[in-house]
């Protein structure tokens, strides 16, 4: 990955910790039933950001709701989508949300720098399973 990058791609490599992400948890249990948008994007973002899968799936699906009730925060939606399915290890579903936000804002250089790591983990990825089943091969051979 080329340092030129970092900067835009950090949420993508950055966790909060434990004691941050309560604080946006109990927040968002304050508001329930009906927590404010901002609120649960906070809460959502901070699930995304986490080092948990299942954390991290709830984060999805929280920011998935968000975007879909909420025209105005569908740019931010997006982005964060895309985040969390790359932390996940889905790489086609992040590639999909950060090509449509892409699409709106062909200029964005978070958006550009994100499908830089997709890619470049991508082919990181399929070389480590080209090695592996080549290897295999071998023995088998």
């Amino acid at each position: 990955m080329s340092d030129r990058y970092l900067p835009y791609a950090a949420d993508a490599e950055q966790s909060l910790s434990p004691d941050e992400l309560q604080v946006l948890q109990r927040q968002f249990e304050r508001e329930l039933p009906r927590p404010r948008v901002q609120t649960k994007f906070n809460y959502a973002w901070g699930l995304i950001k986490s080092t948990s899968k299942r954390e991290q799936r709830l984060g999805v699906n929280l920011m998935h709701e968000i975007y879909n009730e909420h025209e105005e925060r569908k740019r931010e939606c997006l982005y964060y989508l895309g985040i969390g399915y790359y932390k996940m290890g889905e790489y086609a579903n992040a590639r999909v949300y950060i090509e449509q936000l892409l699409s709106l804002e062909p200029g964005n250089a978070q958006a550009r720098s994100l499908r830089e790591l997709i890619d470049e983990k991508v082919s990181r990825d399929g070389m480590i399973g080209l090695a592996v089943s080549g290897g295999a091969l071998a023995l088998v051979g």
